[in-house]
């Protein structure tokens, strides 16, 4: 007996595959009113704000300052201090029950969806107490606004956000031959050139050489920004690297002052290059349809991609046109911030319930568990980002974690009259299957039997 045992219809397929399940509060179902609700404006990030950077920047410039006066002795350096790293907390707390919030309320769950995919492709992670209140800011600036329009533009967005640029350590960059390393004690760092080859567009195996990595590492000097001084990217042409470099192929720059404009010129070529367009087609349909997704939908998205010069919408638009991304329902396991969003769209919190939870509370129910299930909150350990294979979240201590957590959540939510095995229908659709239905109807309690569901191998697979 499979999993599933009836047919899935295709409401189900958009709720569930692609979106954060049922109720669906009005969200599209048909793949063209899916892409539409990818445009116009963004409602939820309007309802549920977070601190964007120049705010998160001046609470970290003020951390900065408090933790240089304690090293002078000025008189309640130590009280400032602390109080500037709760706000600091705070802005960081407040930004991932906004996530949350969010995917509560739209009615465009595709859209957060993707919102989550690309802020995963794009991984980052602030190091720091002084910067932990910027990451936040990083989908909302870098990743909300370009999900639906050009790669190209998605890609300078993320790649020059100050976000990234101190988690790959380009600020610590420095051109050999720069004006700005004139006694030769800085030097070249290439994390950010290697990861954007790598991970971002080319992929593993895409035929670009070491030496590609390091003049394309040298292009990228000059990109820096200061957390006391600037709240956004800036391009210093005294750090970069004079003269031309050669990627792929191709020579950028060496006229002049190196300009940011020659970084765009990469970036641009890199973002329709074939090898770009195969391989991240490939990681979104993997990550909404299957682990080893159907090459000829595969092919059909990269044929869009090249056709188009990645157009972001008319890529996904291949994906839902396509047969394949309507078949083999279950394939994949919702990630853990999946699996916590969808249970509270489907216990009906709204936006609003979700941000009224205090910190303590939120630590307990939302920090703590995500990091015990291997989907911190703070984001993922290294830039390859949070795995997106099934093998990766079925395990026994993984799977473990989310049973207590769907237990504990139904014991917290008001669900007084909620009959398990219609919360079952009412949260899986098409996809309640019969053995579910009958082992929630016969849990010891109510409670059970609602813990069941959002436990169970239907709910935690799309």
């Amino acid at each position: 007996m499979t999993l599933f045992d009836g047919p899935i219809g295709p409401d189900t397929y958009a709720a569930i595959r692609y979106g954060y399940g049922f109720p669906a509060r009005g969200a599209a179902t048909a793949p063209g009113e899916m892409i539409a609700g990818l445009h116009g404006p963004d409602r939820m990030r309007m309802a549920f704000p977070k601190a964007g950077l120049p705010e998160a920047a001046a609470m970290g410039a003020a951390y900065i300052a408090a933790r240089r006066d304690i090293k002078k002795e000025i008189p309640d350096a130590d009280a400032r201090l602390k109080a500037l790293w709760q706000q600091i907390r705070q802005a960081q707390y407040t930004g991932l029950l906004a996530d949350f919030a969010r995917i509560a309320d739209t009615r465009t769950p595709f859209r957060e969806r993707l919102v989550h995919f690309w802020g995963n492709h794009f991984a980052t992670r602030t190091k720091g107490r002084q910067s932990h209140a910027c990451g936040p800011a990083f989908l909302d600036e870098a990743i909300r606004p370009y999900l639906a329009g050009r790669f190209a533009d998605l890609l300078k967005a993320a790649v020059t956000h100050p976000v990234m640029l101190a988690f790959l350590d380009q600020t610590s960059s420095v051109g050999p031959n720069s004006k700005a390393n004139g006694d030769g004690r800085r030097g070249l760092n290439e994390n950010l050139a290697r990861e954007v080859l790598e991970l971002h567009t080319l992929g593993v195996g895409a035929g670009y050489s070491q030496r590609d990595v390091t003049e394309f590492a040298e292009l990228l000097t000059g990109l820096t920004f200061d957390l006391k001084r600037d709240t956004g990217m800036v391009f210093k042409s005294k750090l970069a690297e004079p003269g031309a470099e050669t990627v792929l192929g191709v020579r950028y720059g060496g006229k002049g002052k190196a300009k940011l404009s020659d970084v765009y010129a990469v970036l641009d070529d890199l973002s329709v290059h074939p090898a770009t367009a195969a391989h991240v087609s490939r990681k979104i349909a993997a990550h909404f349809t299957s682990d080893t997704p159907d090459p000829s939908l595969t092919s059909a998205m990269a044929a869009t991609w090249r056709d188009t010069g990645g157009d972001l919408t008319a890529v996904y638009t291949a994906m839902l046109n396509h047969p394949a991304a309507w078949a083999g329902f279950g394939a994949k396991v919702k990630l853990p911030r999946e699996m916590l969003a969808s249970a509270m769209r489907g216990l009906g919190l709204s936006g609003d319930d979700i941000m009224r939870t205090k910190a303590g509370r939120g630590r307990d129910w939302l920090m703590r568990p995500l990091v015990a299930m291997g989907h911190s909150y703070l984001g993922p350990p290294d830039p390859s980002g949070f795995p997106d294979e099934a093998t990766a979240w079925v395990q026994p201590y993984g799977l473990a974690q989310r049973i207590t957590w769907a237990m504990t959540t139904v014991q917290m939510v008001k669900t007084k009259g909620l009959a398990p095995d219609r919360f079952a229908r009412d949260t899986l659709g098409d996809a309640a299957s019969e053995r579910l239905l009958w082992a929630v109807t016969r849990a010891e309690t109510r409670e059970e039997g609602l813990g069941l569901v959002l436990a169970s191998a239907e709910f935690n697979r799309r």
